[in-house]
Order: C-alpha cells, then structure tokens, then sequence
C-alpha cells in the first residue's frame, strides 16, 4: 500500500515532506497558525491553483519563490492558508448579551463620552461587524453617539469583499425578516443584497496581521470580538494575544471568543461571564 508521502509525490505537483515543513514554518512565522499534519491536504489544494498561476512545475519551485520574492508572494500565501468561515450573527448569543447586556453597561459607563469603540479581529467577509453595528443600532441606545466598530483581517480578499458589503441571497437565508428588511437593500433581480448606508457607516476596514508588532491602534476597545481565531494558534501564541488585547481595552471592557475556544490557563486578566464572554479585570 502506497504511504502518504509517495501520493503526495505522485501527484500533479510534488509536494516533499521539506516543503510543508518550509510551510508550516513560514506559516507560524508570519500569521501564527500552526499547521498540522492534518492540514497537508488543505494547503496542498489550496496552494495549487497558485502554483498553476505562476506556471510553476512543484511545491520545491513555489518554496523557493516565497523564500526568494517575500514581498510579492507573501500574501497570496497568506490569502490561500486562512480559513474564512462566518455568517450573519453567528453564534448569536453573543449578538444578544451585546444588545441586552453589554452596551447598556457601557452606555452607563461611557455616558460622559458618549463614545463607543468595538472591534472585530478577524472579520473575514464582514459579516461579524454588519452583525455587530445592526446589534448596536437596534439597540436604540447609543443614538447621537460616537460609535465605531474597526473590523480587520488578515486576508486581503476577504476584505474587499467585506468593505462592498454587497451579499447573495442565500447568505442572509434563516435571517429574520425584518431585520433584512431594516438593514439590507435589494440590488437587482439576481438576489445580491447590499447593507444599508447607516450600518455601513459605523464601519471600518483595515487590514491586519495580529502578529505584527506593534499594532497601529492608538486608543482602546469596550468590546472585542476575537473569535474562532486562536484555535488555530500554539498555547504560547494564545497567551501572547490575549494579553496585548487586555492591553487595548479599558478595565471592565469585554471580550467575545469562539464556542470552541478558551481562556483557562492562558490569561488571568479577564473574568469569564459564562458562555465564551469575558470582562477585563486588570
């Protein structure tokens, strides 16, 4: 019976146990992501359409083209490695302890300012912080505020996407009514959609790698939404983040994680609120 290296080898493109291991270097390297065994599938499809593009003949070939052409290469390679997987007010609990809960506590807190900072970690294709600015305008609380919700991501396609906010059908299906209707306009009679201009407005896009060192942001969040991100992180990398995100919220601010993730013994400054929220203690 053939071994999974002999496959991998007779394939279009060879790929060597060397190359995934330049790979999974430069991965953590540059993003963070640990890639596993498991993954060498996944990166095999996902890099080759890129191999194809550049009219090269192996993996060896495009190693030694990221390794040569950083600057050019990088973020095609970043594009393909990153999983993009999201919707509209996905794990929705968080969207309504945000609008029962949470920005109530901060319209008491911040009633002087009357500002309001969240942001969006890895906001993939937007629909995290649309979710995110129609939680904050149904909650008819923060009218006549400074309200911004700073979305960033990592993969520059993603965030072309998210800054047209413009939506097949199908990925607002299972939404309720009204709020399609209150937030989303009907372009053409092909079904895309577009988010109304007063969602739109709370938002901004920018890209960001939360490896880089230092981040470009000057003032601090009252919410963060961080989630379905770490998982693909070693425990040092998650420590290391969660700690420079305390570092960007005030006292008391709150931070939403994915439903598979955790903050247990990797970070002591926040308190857990139940159901992967937590409060910043110090």
């Amino acid at each position: 019976m053939s071994s999974d290296r002999d496959d991998f080898l007779r394939r279009e493109f060879p790929m060597r146990a060397e190359d995934y291991e330049f790979l999974r270097r430069l991965a953590v390297r540059t993003t963070g992501i640990e890639l596993s065994d498991a993954k060498k599938e996944m990166v095999y499809s996902r890099l080759v359409r890129r191999i194809r593009a550049l009219h090269m003949d192996s993996f060896a070939t495009y190693c030694r083209h990221l390794d040569q052409n950083p600057a050019a290469e990088l973020s095609f390679f970043v594009n393909a490695i990153t999983t993009n997987l999201t919707s509209f007010f996905r794990e929705g609990h968080h969207f309504e302890a945000l609008r029962t809960t949470i920005l109530p506590d901060l319209v008491r807190r911040n009633a002087a300012s009357r500002k309001l900072r969240i942001w969006s970690a890895a906001c993939s294709t937007g629909e995290e912080p649309y979710s995110i600015a129609m939680s904050v305008l149904d909650s008819n609380l923060c009218s006549g505020w400074d309200v911004r919700v700073l979305a960033t991501d990592i993969d520059s396609n993603v965030l072309a996407h998210a800054t047209a906010g413009r939506y097949a059908l199908e990925r607002v299906q299972g939404l309720a009514a009204d709020i399609v209707q209150r937030h989303f306009t009907r372009l053409d009679q092909d079904g895309i959609l577009e988010v109304r201009p007063a969602v739109e407005a709370l938002v901004s896009f920018r890209q960001l790698n939360l490896m880089q060192e230092p981040w470009p942001m000057t003032g601090l969040f009252d919410v963060v939404f961080c989630r379905n991100v770490v998982i693909y992180f070693s425990k040092d990398t998650q420590r290391l983040l969660f700690n420079r995100i305390a570092e960007q919220m005030p006292v008391g601010g709150y931070l939403c994680i994915g439903h598979s993730e955790t903050m247990h013994g990797l970070s002591d400054r926040f308190e857990s609120l139940g159901r992967t929220m937590y409060r910043k203690r110090f």
